[in-house]
């Protein structure tokens, strides 16, 4: 009997240590890229039976790969091939813990779903800003151990910014208290923002306390046909400009991209995909009425026109309406997918400067690589494009991943470089991205991370070779 997994079936009841059966839940990347292979996928219900997990792995000297719901884009939260690491998920641990409608604050679970959170907070009467096309399955764990974006950065900020408190298990089986809520609190290092966006190799996240909003009065969605990335970036400083705060979402999406949706999803109808080379998706968020809010849209589309940065533009008389365009908008990356393989970017660029780093990147892309099709689309608002190499239409998918994956990402990485912007805007590092960071950040801030992790896992069991490569 392997005495690790005696010490985890006392901490956790036997029901909830797994070793047996079909654990690809638990062992597959959500892209299926990487399947590992887990000691035991270990699941507490409370955070006193996270603390025993982390002793009882700190004690035998076994590596923790901390998981939420397992949606994670950069292989960072399932276990490697090596049998070894022990699976700490966290969806058990699910409960809506308080509300405090006067703090505007809501302390939770780690493993609650994202979507659950939203939910409970409109039972509130209050508002959770933080969406992404995962809500249904994300949690709210992994959103703060990733440092989540979505899709309405522009207004309200990421993970990081609607997070007030954090509980957190330390790699020694110590439990951190920090969930007070306070607005204001300057006594020392800011230990929350240091766990957040740490993707589990620092502590274990297992318990929030987030920064809530009164709900708008109204929401409208909009459609805008634009005619180029110059236009689309001509079209968010009007869009500023007319509707300050009430900004709340602002997405651009390339027509190939666009194009993928109905022919995967023949239901769905693009607006005038035939009609523009880029499609944006505005989201207006008002706390006066609803015709307060479709005036200064109104407004907004027709300044737009006048300008000549949108050819045409459609506002959505009603949810059902607007939830069917977002639905374009989330329903690109299935697209893709079905499209076949592709090699994904997760970056950020200075907002200004995106129109220039898209038409140098796609020519010197397409010069390099004969039928290359481009799937770009993003949160133009706070910089952050999904670009997306699909290969080659009609070619060997496997042969194109094999063979020009490495060369791709050289070139669309050295670009990043050059335009100031960053390897990873949302999706983080894990195991991907880790062998690249050296060449993107500089030796002091690596160093800074190597002694923090150095200092807080010395023992280095937490998502070991995640972020930081294992040889470092």
């Amino acid at each position: 009997m392997n005495p690790l997994l005696s010490a985890l079936r006392a901490a956790v009841g036997a029901a909830n240590v797994l070793t047996e059966g079909d654990l690809s839940a638990y062992e597959l990347d959500w892209r299926r890229r990487s399947h590992g292979k887990a000691l035991a996928v270990v699941r507490p219900g409370t955070t006193e039976e996270v603390a025993a997990v982390v002793r009882a792995c700190a004690a035998a000297g076994t590596p923790i790969v901390p998981q939420g719901g397992n949606t994670g884009m950069v292989v960072g939260s399932t276990p490697d091939a090596s049998g070894r690491e022990v699976v700490l998920s966290l969806t058990r641990m699910n409960r809506i813990r308080s509300v405090d409608p006067d703090n505007l604050t809501l302390t939770v679970d780690a493993g609650c779903v994202l979507q659950n959170v939203q939910q409970a907070a409109e039972d509130a009467g209050l508002f959770f800003p933080l969406s992404l096309a995962a809500e249904g399955s994300c949690t709210i764990g992994g959103n703060l151990a990733t440092n989540a974006g979505g899709t309405q950065v522009v207004r309200y900020g990421n993970a990081r910014e609607l997070c007030l408190g954090l509980e957190v298990v330390t790699a020694q089986g110590e439990v951190w208290q920090g969930l007070s809520g306070l607005r204001k609190d300057n006594t020392g290092y800011d230990l929350r923002d240091l766990f957040i966006g740490s993707e589990g190799t620092l502590g274990v996240i297992t318990g929030a306390t987030l920064k809530l909003h009164p709900q708008p009065a109204a929401t409208l969605t909009a459609w805008a046909a634009v005619p180029s990335m110059d236009a689309a970036l001509t079209l968010l400083g009007l869009a500023h400009r007319h509707l300050g705060a009430g900004l709340t979402g602002f997405e651009v999406m390339g027509r190939f991209a666009l194009s993928l949706v109905p022919r995967h999803f023949p239901q769905q109808r693009v607006p005038f995909l035939q009609e523009s080379a880029y499609g944006v998706l505005l989201e207006n968020s008002d706390q006066e009425s609803e015709p307060h809010a479709r005036a200064l849209f109104e407004k907004l589309l027709e300044a737009a026109m006048e300008d000549g940065c949108v050819t045409d533009a459609v506002v959505a008389e009603n949810i059902s309406q607007a939830r069917a365009l977002w639905h374009i908008r989330e329903s690109i990356p299935l697209a893709q997918a079905q499209e076949g393989l592709n090699i994904k970017h997760d970056i950020s660029i200075p907002v200004s400067r995106i129109p220039a780093f898209c038409a140098e990147t796609d020519a010197l892309l397409q010069r390099e690589i004969a039928g290359v099709r481009l799937v770009n689309f993003g949160h133009l608002g706070d910089g952050n494009l999904h670009y997306n190499v699909q290969a080659p239409e009609g070619g060997d998918m496997q042969a194109f991943l094999r063979d020009q994956e490495e060369r791709v990402n050289a070139l669309v990485f050295e670009q990043v470089r050059r335009f100031d912007g960053s390897i990873s805007a949302e999706h983080g590092i894990g195991t991907l991205k880790a062998a690249k960071l050296p060449h993107h950040k500089s030796p002091v801030a690596l160093g800074m991370m190597r002694a923090l992790k150095k200092a807080l896992d010395p023992q280095g069991i937490l998502n070991p070779g995640r972020v930081l490569p294992l040889a470092d």
